[in-house]
């Protein structure tokens, strides 16, 4: 890992999320992010290099970061067309956010945290090393989707995923026939997905049971707005429910929280 190339990305992050945000009142709502990747527009040289290689990690995951990997998806499974989708995973303004305090870790992190456990719930795999270029570059790329956003400021609700109640109790039968319809033709009958673009949904080689789509509200709130693929948005909010309640009635890898991880050790000169 080159020490220029860390100090780079670093300088880089502060820069991103912190222009356009002055003359607003501190943790007060911001208008949503343009979440926008146009590679034409990234800044020259290794900063934009960075951007583009996170870019790629996000999109064709599995293919760059196979050891990391046990899930048979991509990043961008859940953050639709790279994070830039309202309603669909988006990035927007995310970098903004950190550090924060996390309910489950029970402490502060950082995004670099916040990407770890993506690697270790909805890939079932382990993180790549926090100084490492991949996560660098994912950090890198995440930040310069939250340009423009001032640091701390709330989120605008429009860009996260939707949060709502059915009007009635999800059942999972009602569920199972909307899956069959709608669902099976691309994540095929037995959830086991097809191909790249549509990854698996329940089973051995799906995300594991500390993922955050493994909360009903979370996977209805996306479903909701981005399924079925071909007709994004075309489902009820009870449908919604309903699918994602039989989706999550199937097994899946159970969450091994005892796992240890650990990162290769650095030279003190590299700092």
């Amino acid at each position: 890992m080159n020490k220029a190339v860390a100090v780079l990305v670093l300088a880089a992050c502060a820069a991103l999320a912190a222009c356009g945000g002055g003359g607003s009142e501190s943790g007060a709502a911001q208008p949503a992010a343009a979440a926008t990747f146009d590679p034409s527009s990234l800044p020259k040289g290794a900063q934009g290099e960075l951007i583009a290689y996170g870019h790629e990690l996000i999109v064709n995951t599995r293919a760059h970061l196979k050891p990391y990997v046990t899930a048979n998806m991509d990043c961008s499974a859940c953050h639709v067309n790279g994070g830039t989708k309202a309603r669909g995973g988006s990035f927007a303004g995310i970098a903004a956010q950190f550090p924060q305090w996390n309910k489950r870790a029970k402490r502060f992190i950082a995004l670099q945290d916040r990407l770890a456990e993506c690697f270790l719930y909805s890939m079932n795999g382990h993180p790549p090393a926090y100084n490492s270029r991949e996560m660098l570059a994912m950090v890198a790329y995440i930040t310069y989707l939250s340009r423009g956003t001032q640091i701390g400021a709330t989120p605008d609700p429009q860009t996260r995923l939707a949060k709502f109640d059915p009007p009635q109790k999800p059942d999972p039968h009602r569920g199972q026939q909307i899956y069959t319809q709608k669902c099976s033709s691309c994540h095929a009958a037995n959830g086991a997905g097809s191909g790249p673009a549509f990854p698996p949904l329940w089973g051995s080689t799906s995300f594991n049971g500390g993922a955050g789509m493994h909360r009903l509200y979370t996977m209805a709130g996306f479903v909701r707005y981005n399924m079925p693929q071909n007709a994004p948005g075309t489902l009820s909010d009870q449908e919604a429910y309903d699918v994602s309640v039989y989706v999550l009635s199937h097994s899946r890898p159970k969450f091994d929280k005892n796992a240890v991880i650990a990162f290769p050790a650095e030279r003190a000169s590299y700092f």
